[in-house]
């Protein structure tokens, strides 16, 4: 219930500043309202969601403070996990990377914003969990959970037309064994997205 609720954040499909149904996610998942309550718990102490009483939970809405705040964090944590993952890439995990970015593209193309979501999300998280699901990769985790309804909402507004699949410099760094050129690609990415926030949150967006 935990990872089910986790991974519909990372992947923005709990809207920020909309009330959390404990018996609508109950009835959607097809559980009690406790495993649900539970999980909604674990996730407000790590900050992703605020629970004010039984009737009002919400995704928090982004502030420009905590939202400096992860992205700083992503380009810490992000570049450096897929570094010291590359060494456990093997050509099996190659194919799922590019199968991932392949439906990157057609979502890209097609303008399905979930589904550039949940791929986008899987070619990252192949590269990161590589070597493990450790706890490097649990903390970028949380960071995705606490930006991701933020871009859920970002797409929504703008869009696949502007948004850009970079992902080919990684894997041309992955083929090369090129650690650096793997740090690189992560960071050019993340900043790209924090591009996109700063365009369309600007007030003359």
């Amino acid at each position: 219930m935990y990872d089910e609720l986790r991974h519909r954040l990372i992947t923005g499909r709990i809207a920020p500043g909309v009330g959390i149904s404990t018996r609508g996610l109950a009835q959607q998942l097809g559980v009690s309202q406790m495993p649900v309550r539970d999980a909604l718990s674990r996730l407000a102490a790590e900050g992703a969601v605020d629970i004010r009483s039984k009737r009002k939970i919400m995704v928090p809405t982004m502030t420009a403070e905590r939202l400096e705040e992860v992205m700083h964090c992503r380009l810490l944590l992000e570049p450096e996990a897929a570094a010291l993952a590359l060494p456990a890439i093997d050509a099996k995990l190659t194919r799922a990377l590019h199968a991932a970015d392949a439906a990157i593209d057609a979502a890209l193309e097609s303008g399905d914003v979930n589904a550039y979501m949940e791929n986008n999300y899987a070619f990252h998280f192949l590269i990161y969990r590589a070597r493990g699901d450790g706890v490097l990769t649990r903390m970028i985790e949380t960071l995705w959970m606490r930006f991701g309804p933020l871009m859920r909402v970002v797409y929504g507004r703008v869009g696949t037309a502007r948004l850009v699949d970079q992902h080919q410099q990684a894997m041309d760094a992955i083929a090369r064994g090129d650690a650096e050129g793997l740090r690189e690609a992560i960071r050019a990415d993340i900043a790209d997205g924090q591009g996109l926030i700063d365009v369309e949150t600007s007030p003359s967006a």
